[in-house]
């Protein structure tokens, strides 16, 4: 079958490697679709990989089951979701496998034929279309919606979502569904502007460095009830601390390493409330689904699309920091 490689700075390339086998509780997915997340360009960038590759967003059928596989079926629509777990604690019969003490991300998704947990798959309904079904399994929706559950208090008016990558325009997309004023803080004119087409009421360009004083400004001197690090920048969770309102939230998406802080300045003397959230429960799709089928538009977080013998254009156009989510096909007609 074919795999796509990190080759290291900047290059990717299709070789040939065996199917893999599922073992007990395992399933091969026959891959429909993936997408690109944010989190593989530092493979990319850099050192790439020589095993395997970074991607954990797929939608396809099931391909084949292994020992003690229940409720699956070959030839069953699934997305599949990025981590798996024991099976058999109580965060994973609640479907929270990002709370099992032994996750696990399987990954290599961005190839013919790959495999995973079978409680990892998210069986599709028919009204649910490959693009639709990857993005609700997968990180595109499956992290801003999980973020909003704990964003639920009808006081909240206003969100600054920093970093419009594709997870800060899931952000843009869900949180100006329900109803609120959203600005985005972004360096690149071009996902300013694609922002704004996905809903955000304003765009302030962060290269100034005085994003906390543009956002009090656009919130009558106050600041915004919340403000979502997306970027996955110190700089920008920092500003973000800065610019929420006083008893406001700060909700973190963003992947980084340390940051230097106050507790007193930063938190305890203005009342902050700071939360993380990672990925998505599989136990919340039904939910996803239901705010899909009410008309939520989750596909337009899509904006460029590949064949698979093309990903290396896929991954100078994701790299080039100018499109939402980026859709590799390994199949011809996706209907």
């Amino acid at each position: 079958m074919k795999s796509l490689q990190m080759l290291g700075d900047r290059q990717v390339a299709l070789i040939d490697v065996p199917i893999p086998q599922p073992g007990p509780q395992e399933v091969v997915v026959r891959t429909a679709v993936s997408v690109i997340c944010g989190s593989e360009m530092h493979t990319y960038r850099h050192d790439g990989s020589p095993k395997g590759n970074p991607g954990h967003e797929s939608a396809g059928w099931v391909a084949q089951l292994g020992e003690g596989v229940e409720g699956l079926q070959v030839g069953q629509r699934v997305g599949v979701h990025a981590l798996s777990g024991c099976g058999t604690c109580a965060d994973c019969r609640a479907g929270r496998f990002t709370w099992c003490a032994q996750h696990a991300v399987y990954g290599s998704s961005h190839a013919e034929y790959a495999l995973t947990k079978a409680h990892s798959c998210i069986p599709l309904p028919d009204d649910v279309s490959w693009e639709v079904g990857v993005l609700l399994a997968g990180d595109g929706i499956g992290v801003p919606y999980h973020t909003s559950r704990r964003l639920q208090a009808p006081e909240i008016r206003s969100v600054a979502i920093f970093g419009a990558g594709p997870i800060g325009l899931g952000n843009v997309m869900m949180q100006s569904y329900l109803g609120r004023q959203v600005i985005v803080v972004e360096p690149s004119a071009d996902r300013c502007a694609l922002a704004r087409e996905l809903g955000a009421a304003e765009a302030i360009d962060s290269s100034d460095g005085d994003a906390p004083a543009h956002l009090r400004e656009l919130t009558d001197g106050a600041g915004p009830d919340v403000c979502i690090e997306a970027a996955g920048k110190p700089i920008t969770f920092k500003q973000a601390l800065q610019a929420v309102r006083t008893g406001g939230v700060v909700a973190v998406n963003g992947e980084q390493g340390p940051l230097s802080l106050s507790h007193s300045e930063d938190l305890i003397r203005r009342d902050i409330t700071v939360f993380g959230s990672w990925f998505c429960f599989t136990s919340e799709f039904s939910e996803m689904l239901a705010l899909y089928r009410q008309g939520f538009p989750a596909d337009r977080l899509i904006t460029h699309r590949y064949p698979i013998a093309q990903a290396a254009e896929a991954y100078a156009a994701f790299d080039a920091q100018a499109t939402g989510k980026v859709l590799l096909s390994f199949v011809q007609d996706l209907n």
